[in-house]
């Protein structure tokens, strides 16, 4: 277990607010991640989705940090503008 593991591990066992909303800041974390490894793979900068998008370089910014909540619609134009397909997979 990484030093990291142990570290969540431990934050659960002790805050059951940190552990109940954990898996769902996660996810959220590796949207955000995701999408911007997409932009840059693409060879895009912030500022070039944005003009693609029409909207605000801090929208994508807020996206990307996943400080803003991001609708379907929104992922559909985002990977659209990058030459990609949104596939929502549920396990």
């Amino acid at each position: 277990m990484s030093d990291i593991e142990k570290y969540i591990a431990k934050r659960k066992l002790l805050d059951a607010e940190f552990e109940e909303n954990f898996e769902s800041g996660y996810a959220s974390f590796k949207i955000g991640f995701l999408l911007e490894q997409a932009r840059i793979n693409a060879g895009m900068t912030q500022k070039d989705l944005a003009s693609q998008l029409n909207i605000d370089e801090s929208t994508i910014i807020n996206i990307e940090n996943n400080t803003q909540d991001i609708g379907i619609f929104t992922l559909e134009k985002y990977a659209k503008a990058l030459g990609k397909h949104l596939v929502i997979d549920l396990k």
